[in-house]
């Protein structure tokens, strides 16, 4: 697939915004705090209805405005297609696609194929179970609807028991009402275990093979998921922490802290492993990402690429460049030197400099 323009009004720190891609390399280059990774997020939020960075909506919106709109024109399997994405200050953004305004913003998960990658991507090892947990929702989620709808249904339940848990304390005879909450868990918990187990068993294939190339085969990364319970066990282990959960008014098992492990011969890499370990890890996971859309959507995502070139020393900059030379790409950067004297094509050259556009090429 490929994104073949995109318009923004009132976005971050951009009054109006309109560019259009070529169907290979992009590149958006300007000093630090001009807009640039502001381009990026009003795409993957035209992909995902989600910031790459967990924002609020209202924070999308321009200072002194109330509303943001988006336009995307995207092209998939020969099929052009458009998405408006309209963001306001306290209600819910409004979605359309090809001019249809959808109901829920799961219908547009799917369309469109996009991979994110930046320096804050680390956070994906380093830091908790939650990072990685969001990096698997997002993962399937662009995969399979079906999964998307269960993870639905799942929070929805989720949040209603915790409700019902502090209900409790005040109205004790609402107890009786735990089993509905316990039984929608367990049918919809169950599916998302098992499903994270199959992206998890394919990802680590490819992600293996990836870091082994990176490194030379110095490294054998293996990712291992880690359910806080497994699908079988979950319905009692429900009954058996109910005490503890009226206790502390939260459900304290389920999918919902689930972890993704990254192994390296025996170590644990988010607890030991090196900076650079860390970062190849990073790296590795998201190339794999990219094998992996390949493979489900017989189709190429379209990669976004934050300011992580100047991340990477030279190795792991040419393993990347040569990894994402078939398929669209939008990469910030500060300055064009960092591509002089490379075998990257500038297809098309955009100057951002505070919140305007000037094309260059």
């Amino acid at each position: 697939m490929k994104i073949n323009s995109i318009k923004i009004g009132n976005f971050r720190n951009y009054d109006s915004a309109e560019l259009e891609f070529h169907s290979h390399t992009n590149i958006l280059y300007g000093d630090n705090a001009q807009g640039k990774t502001n381009i990026l997020e009003a795409v993957f939020v035209c992909g995902t209805t989600k910031s790459h960075k967990g924002s609020k909506d209202k924070e999308l919106i321009k200072l002194g405005h109330n509303e943001a709109h988006i336009r995307m024109f995207i092209e998939k399997k020969g099929i052009g297609h458009k998405i408006d994405i309209h963001l306001r200050h306290n209600k819910a953004k409004g979605i359309a696609i090809d001019g249809i305004p959808i109901k829920r913003s799961s219908e547009l998960l799917g369309l469109a194929n996009i991979i994110f990658f930046s320096p804050e991507d680390l956070k994906i090892v380093k830091n908790g179970p939650s990072e990685r947990r969001r990096f698997m929702n997002l993962g399937l989620s662009q995969l399979d609807k079906v999964y998307l709808y269960e993870l639905g249904e799942y929070n929805r339940a989720l949040m209603q028991r915790n409700k019902l848990l502090k209900q409790i304390y005040y109205t004790p005879s609402l107890s009786d009402t735990l089993d509905i909450w316990d039984d929608k868990l367990a049918e919809y918990g169950s599916k998302i275990i098992a499903s994270r187990e199959k992206f998890v068993k394919k990802l680590s294939a490819i992600t293996k093979q990836i870091n082994e190339n990176l490194t030379g085969n110095k490294e054998h990364i293996e990712l291992i998921y880690e359910p806080d319970v497994t699908a079988d066990a979950f319905p009692d282990n429900l009954k058996k922490a109910r005490k503890k959960d009226l206790r502390f008014f939260t459900t304290s098992v389920g999918p919902h802290r689930d972890d993704l492990c990254f192994m390296n011969k025996g170590v644990d890499i988010r607890k030991y492993g090196s900076q650079g370990q860390q970062r190849t890890c990073a790296l590795s996971l998201k190339l794999a990402e990219i094998e992996l859309v390949k493979e489900v959507i017989n189709d190429t995502p379209v990669l976004l690429l934050d300011d992580v070139l100047s991340e990477l020393d030279r190795n792991r900059q040419n393993y990347l460049l040569d990894s994402i030379d078939n398929i669209q790409t939008i990469i910030t950067c500060t300055g064009l030197e960092e591509f002089i004297g490379r075998r990257l094509a500038l297809d098309k050259v955009f100057c951002i400099s505070d919140g305007t556009v000037r094309l260059e090429k």
